[in-house]
């Protein structure tokens, strides 16, 4: 039996929420091991002078505990 954790991390990024999403994954590999999937709980946009400045996205990172 194993148990897991989650950790929820914010992104953002110029050109989707596609690449938002990518990144923060990438990030959170950085410190986090045994990642075992994410789960996109927002997105957002952020606007500036009536134009999308970013794309922004909220996830739960969920991984195994050693």
């Amino acid at each position: 039996m194993g148990v897991s954790s989650v950790s929820t991390v914010t992104a953002t990024s110029p050109i989707s929420f596609q690449d938002a999403t990518e990144l923060g994954y990438e990030r959170a590999r950085q410190t986090l091991r045994g990642i075992s999937r994410i789960e996109v709980i927002g997105e957002r946009a952020n606007i500036d002078k009536g134009q999308i400045k970013d794309y922004e996205v909220e996830l739960k990172i969920i991984f195994s505990l050693e």
